[in-house]
């Protein structure tokens, strides 16, 4: 993904502006927990869905959360490796996944509070040279055929170093628990309970499919729905007090953190102004430019964020309040507010609860 590219290029230094007030009139502000800073990781992934997951806690009434990200993060590493050896090295490796790979690692090796496991770099990860390191381990260990029944060792042995060792079990509010007990008795967590959405033109709607994104190592499945139902969902699901994983294109001039807004211009002229106008003319969506962006690799997976809220511009354009994972940056300290349109063109892949879909819609989609 580009993202590893973006997230730690200064942006907090290079737009240090003032907190100002959004210029949007607020639809839904849902519960979300603090903004964190993912650092020198390329695991926008990870950040993004945990804070679904928080989310969720919130909405259940279960309480707020700060769970490890780095343990996730480790035991996706591990899952990524497998992949890579019985694909002989065939395979994509490296920071990059999407958002079902918390949901999956979550239900495999269960979580546990930040308190517990931070990693070795602290609050603010640093993963500078973790994947060529592992990769080089790999590609090394595919070298010699019968493999070792121990291969995996030593590849914990570099992440033990690059990312820490996590406990086996742990105190949390005077007990004691293991990943999966916490998981499952504190955060009542199901896999079951979330869903993946996206939708392109080159597949069957109603249907699901392996989406085609060099991230979906894992070989995720996404349940394909026409454009204007997939927005129409993500709207109602705000509305109706849910969160969305949301993994998009951030990589062109029209997703500007530093300035708080993510805008498709029609006019080049309208972004790079010092200040953005949320009214400023958009270019039109349809289903077929947004196949075509994404066929011609234009828009790719480059990042990913959580949408916790919907907001709406003086002339009625709606916007979705998205909670970004680079630390309090930009006007929005954190946050940055995204067009309709924006979202139309460049959302590759969506993660929400099930219980956020109509009853209609999951009739459709046989779930």
């Amino acid at each position: 993904m580009k993202k590893t590219i973006l997230f730690v290029l200064g942006i907090g230094m290079m737009y240090a502006a003032q907190a100002q007030e959004s210029q949007l009139k607020t639809i839904k502000d849902n519960p979300a927990t603090s903004v964190k800073n993912q650092g020198q990781s390329g695991t926008c992934w990870n950040y993004s869905t945990t804070s679904l997951v928080e989310s969720e806690e919130l909405r259940k009434g279960l309480g707020e959360f700060n769970l490890s990200e780095m343990f996730t993060a480790r035991n996706i590493y591990i899952e990524k490796a497998k992949n890579y050896i019985l694909r002989q090295g065939k395979a994509q490796f490296g920071e990059g996944g999407l958002g079902h790979d918390l949901i999956r690692a979550t239900a495999l090796y269960g979580a546990m509070p930040q308190e517990a496991f931070q990693g070795v770099s602290g609050e603010i990860p640093n993963h500078s040279g973790l994947e060529e390191a592992l990769k080089t381990y790999l590609d090394g260990i595919l070298k010699k055929r019968p493999l070792a029944a121990d291969w995996l060792k030593g590849y914990e042995q570099i992440l033990d170093q690059k990312i820490g060792i996590p406990p086996a079990n742990f105190d949390y509010k005077g007990k004691n628990y293991t990943p999966k007990t916490f998981a499952k008795e504190v955060l009542k967590f199901d896999a079951n309970d979330y869903v993946n959405i996206t939708s392109f033109t080159h597949h069957p709607f109603y249907s699901s499919f392996i989406l085609e994104a060099p991230d979906n190592f894992s070989n995720g499945s996404f349940y394909n729905l026409p454009l204007d139902e997939m927005i129409g969902m993500t709207k109602t699901a705000l509305k109706n007090g849910y969160t969305v994983m949301w993994d998009a294109d951030v990589s062109n001039r029209n997703f500007q953190q530093g300035k708080g807004y993510a805008i498709l211009f029609a006019d080049t002229t309208d972004a790079k102004a010092p200040k953005l106008n949320p009214n400023a003319k958009e270019l039109a969506y349809s289903p077929e430019l947004r196949q075509q962006l994404y066929e011609n690799l234009t828009t790719e997976d480059d990042h990913l964020m959580h949408l916790i809220g919907l907001e709406q511009s003086t002339d009625g354009k709606y916007f979705f309040k998205v909670k970004n994972s680079w630390g309090a940056v930009g006007p929005f300290k954190g946050y940055i507010e995204v067009s309709e349109p924006y979202f139309a063109i460049n959302t590759v892949s969506l993660v929400l609860p099930k219980a956020a879909l109509s009853k209609e819609l999951k009739k459709k989609l046989g779930i």
